[in-house]
């Protein structure tokens, strides 16, 4: 008797606690389903193809929750799933769309530190007729593809785009870049010099003073730049490695 008593007070626990564990779960995907339906819709949005989320859990923090993509990596998004961490930036998420957030407030950056460089530090090459259009290009002379978008340059400016070059050695401003690059700088006839350096003509080291090398060097650490060339368009998008002239004329709409 008293066992069966015991038994069917453990049972009557256990169902009582099912009963209140269920509808508590229920709630917290109620919690979290509008911020799930944000998500899979922007993202699906952004990638072009549907995107669906395995699950979302709390995280130790109260701001942000745990969302594990299907088949894919897991990503931080706040509670209401409007902003989205991902390598680092906020993203912001809409149905329709997601925007980076971050990288917004990078190009607005970006077109204030370049436009705060004095163009006579530059090296220009400028249209017969008046630009369309410009944009600033971060080069090495040991880059290949630096050579290679060099090369484009006539086609460039029949487009009516300037080429504005700023200096960015790859391999630091103790190599021979550094060095061909200042010789480049310091030249009576920079464009020249600079269309020499980089067809392979040798030319005596020319490392004067007051050149802007560790400048333009330490901007482009400073914008992101990781590689040549760096195309940074006039309204601050940064464009990694070579692009065809005429891609380049129609992103930026001079075609």
């Amino acid at each position: 008797m008293l066992a069966s008593l015991r038994l069917r007070a453990v049972t009557t626990i256990i169902f009582s606690w099912c009963a209140l564990a269920v509808p508590a779960s229920a709630q917290d995907e109620d919690a979290f389903s509008e911020a799930r339906q944000r998500l899979e819709a922007g993202l699906s949005a952004m990638v072009g193809s549907p995107i669906s989320i395995d699950r979302v859990e709390e995280t130790p923090s109260n701001d942000l929750i745990e969302v594990a993509i299907t088949d894919g990596p897991v990503l931080y998004a706040t509670r209401d799933g409007r902003f989205l961490l991902l390598n680092g930036d906020l993203l912001a998420v809409s149905e329709t769309s997601v925007s980076n957030w971050t990288e917004q407030r990078r190009t607005k950056e970006r077109v204030e530190l370049i436009s705060a460089v004095d163009i006579d530090d530059m090296i220009v090459f400028s249209p017969a007729e008046p630009a369309k259009g410009y944009i600033n290009v971060f080069t090495d002379i040991t880059c290949g593809y630096c050579r290679k978008l060099h090369l484009e340059m006539d086609d460039l400016n029949r487009r009516g785009v300037e080429v504005r070059y700023l200096a960015f050695p790859r391999g630091g401003l103790e190599s021979d870049g550094a060095r061909k690059l200042a010789t480049a700088w310091c030249s009576r006839n920079r464009e020249s010099s600079l269309t020499s350096l980089k067809a392979g003509v040798e030319m005596p080291i020319n490392d004067c003073a007051g050149n802007p090398i560790a400048e333009h060097y330490a901007l482009g650490n400073r914008l992101g730049v990781r590689g040549t060339p760096a195309i940074v368009t006039s309204d601050g998008q940064l464009i990694p490695g070579y692009r065809p002239a005429a891609d380049i004329a129609a992103l930026l709409g001079v075609e």
